[in-house]
């Protein structure tokens, strides 16, 4: 009965993980749609619902410690327990990420891009999709799928380094642009950092389901890929 009791409560804070997931990865893109369409409301309701993921990180966090305290649980649970609080702290650090494109929103006023928003959305779009796609290994415990994903971060790298040359290329040619460049290339940064985030949370992933400590990187992502293939 006892171990009935932490199994079923050891599931009830995974799936609190996935909700949190999903709440996130919704921030990150609407942040950016709010952006493109300059939808200050959409923002303000984006920095507000950040309030409700800090929230729900700590009531994880704080039923992941009580659960240790209580249950005694052995290594490989462990391992599932301390899963659940990297994955909610990391979670967390992407909705403020998602937080912080929606105040630039806000910030901004009434004035209009005068550069197109192209690669902003498909840097968000990967980004939210890479965290899918883990949110789905950490839920299954598959390592292979979790190795798969880091390979993808290279693609937002890409995009962000085209994002900072087109700036650059923008403020020397217009020098009164300087700050509408600043507000693109800080949210090139956030979509940035949520995937070398999912790129944390995969390895994470990989540690809990076969107790291996790795740092993922593109080759190595490629590889299993391949191997997954043949």
């Amino acid at each position: 009965m006892i171990r009935e009791s932490f199994d079923r409560e050891l599931r009830r804070l995974v799936d609190e993980v996935l909700v949190l997931g999903s709440m996130v990865e919704d921030a990150l893109t609407d942040a950016v749609q709010a952006l493109k369409a300059r939808d200050h409301e959409a923002a303000r309701e984006l920095v507000a619902q950040d309030r409700s993921i800090n929230r729900r990180r700590y009531e994880i966090e704080a039923d992941a410690l009580t659960l240790i305290a209580t249950q005694q649980p052995m290594a490989v649970d462990l391992r599932m327990i301390a899963a659940v609080l990297d994955l909610s702290s990391e979670l967390e650090r992407i909705g403020d990420y998602a937080k912080g494109i929606a105040k630039i929103d806000l910030m901004m006023g009434e004035e209009r891009w005068t550069k197109p928003l192209i690669d902003l959305p498909v840097m968000a779009s990967k980004a939210a999709g890479m965290l899918d796609e883990a949110l789905e290994a950490f839920a299954r415990q598959d390592s292979v799928m979790a190795r798969r994903i880091p390979p993808r971060d290279d693609e937002v790298d890409r995009l962000y380094d085209q994002v900072y040359r087109e700036l650059i290329d923008l403020i020397m040619a217009e020098p009164g642009r300087i700050e509408q460049a600043n507000y693109f290339l800080w949210v090139a940064h956030n979509l940035e950092r949520a995937a070398d985030r999912v790129t944390n949370i995969c390895e994470r992933v990989v540690f809990t389901a076969t107790g291996e400590l790795t740092e993922l990187d593109a080759e190595e992502g490629q590889r299993i890929a391949v191997e997954a293939l043949e």
